[in-house]
């Protein structure tokens, strides 16, 4: 059945995450449980810490057991003890209570051979949020060690499939923060449920729904629930994708016969159409400056990227040397490369550097799909056939740190990194 337009329920689990892959030269650090003297808090911290900044392949936590103290202020701290072990950096810091029953979250990161605060925060917060205000910490921590902007509090979109028999099949949209945790389902239907796509200022998906017998495309609020259809009528609609500024979207419809690319405008409901060649023309995904617009063709005789102006003109083919099988491309937040299926002895996942055309392969499974770039830029979330079933991977940009999530039961395909939360 679909779920009522706000009703929006708790997953049975979250995604269980397993590093397949690390990489050689992380940073090592510890992260010292926070000081806390009052009844057991829901989260650990600390732990949430310190599992973000593994996961991202960057740093190499200390483990608990092996801290050779827990001190809370920064003269407590022995820096010759942490220099012995090879710290390059500590965090320390302690959880107080607020008289409105909330909690500030004092925490420093230290550097371990000069002796000196690197940063030092004071965070407000309550029960409902510790999670997240972990993993605002562990971005604060990652843009200051690294010089890039974390996405440890950003969220992923994907879609799961319970599958009873052949034609018996639950279809949930789902929404989880980007470790897997704190999982909702946003949609449930007995129909397909596919490509999310998030707009930029995180509020709203679009996805496709075939909940009418036939495509359809909506869009819904995930915070309220709301939800309202854009695109529909006979053929083919689908591959919904925001533009930069939330005001259009770009879609693949079949209403004149063939698959085309068309720009609709969610304010009027106008439609432009932008390719009218004889191949299918799918997959539409929009340039971070909102001025150019990526898509799979077949029209030159194998799947290949092309692009045109979100007003429509010339359409240019992006993808050569490549490969005959590029597609589902979407472009890296700085708008220099592209990620996308590669074909040719398995499907695999792909950086295109658009300045030289090089491309560079960043998984080595048979059948991988549906590439979504994280925020920063730092990491993909795909989805990879594990057994004769799928479930979600990510893997660094240069390809060196892999993870699995996966699911507790049934499937897990079709994710989408979402924007940051500010």
């Amino acid at each position: 059945m679909m779920l009522d337009a706000t009703a929006q329920t708790a997953s049975k689990g979250p995604l269980e995450i397993r590093i397949t892959q690390g990489a050689q030269g992380a940073l090592p650090i510890a992260i010292v449980p926070l000081e806390w003297t009052g009844s057991p808090l829901p989260e650990d911290v600390a732990q949430v810490i310190s599992n973000d900044l593994t996961r991202s392949g960057s740093f190499e936590p200390m483990p608990r057991e092996d801290l050779p103290s827990r001190p809370t202020d920064i003269g407590q701290v022995n820096f010759k003890d942490w220099r012995v072990l090879g710290m390059d950096n500590l965090v320390i810091g302690r959880i107080t209570p607020k008289a409105d029953g909330g909690f500030t979250i004092e925490f420093r990161l230290l550097d371990v051979f000069t002796g000196k605060q690197i940063a030092g925060y004071q965070i407000p917060s309550h029960a409902a949020n510790l999670r997240y205000t972990a993993h605002h910490i562990a971005d604060l921590i990652y843009e200051a060690l690294l010089k890039m902007k974390g996405a440890f509090a950003t969220r992923i979109a994907y879609v799961t499939v319970e599958r009873r028999s052949e034609k018996d099949a639950t279809y949930r949209l789902q929404i989880a923060d980007a470790d897997g945790y704190n999982a909702r389902t946003i949609l449930e239907s007995r129909q397909p449920v596919l490509s999310p796509a998030w707009s930029r200022d995180g509020n709203r998906l679009a996805y496709v729904s075939f909940e009418e017998k036939n495509s359809a495309i909506y869009i819904q609020d995930v915070r309220t629930g709301e939800r309202r259809k854009v695109v529909s009528g006979a053929g083919i609609n689908s591959s919904p994708a925001f533009s930069p500024d939330g005001q259009r979207l770009a879609v693949t419809r079949s209403m004149e016969g063939n698959p085309d690319i068309y720009v609709v405008d969610l304010g009027t409901g106008q439609q432009h159409r932008l390719t009218s060649d004889g191949g299918i023309d799918t997959e539409p995904s929009w340039s971070p400056d909102g001025q150019t617009i990526v898509f799979t063709s077949d029209r030159g005789g194998s799947p290949q990227i092309y692009r045109v102006s979100p007003g429509g003109g010339p359409q240019q083919r992006v993808t050569f040397n490549a490969g005959n099988y590029n597609a589902r491309a979407s472009y890296a937040p700085d708008g220099k490369s592209l990620v996308l299926v590669n074909g040719g002895g398995g499907f695999r996942i792909a950086l295109y550097e658009l300045a030289t055309g090089t491309l560079r392969q960043v998984t080595r499974s048979n059948l991988d799909e549906s590439p979504s770039f994280a925020p920063n830029g730092s990491m993909i979330i795909y989805a990879t056939t594990v057994g004769g079933g799928t479930e979600l991977a990510a893997t660094s940009v240069d390809g060196t740190v892999k993870q699995r999530l996966a699911l507790q039961r049934g499937q897990v395909r079709e994710p989408a990194w979402g924007p940051f939360r500010e």
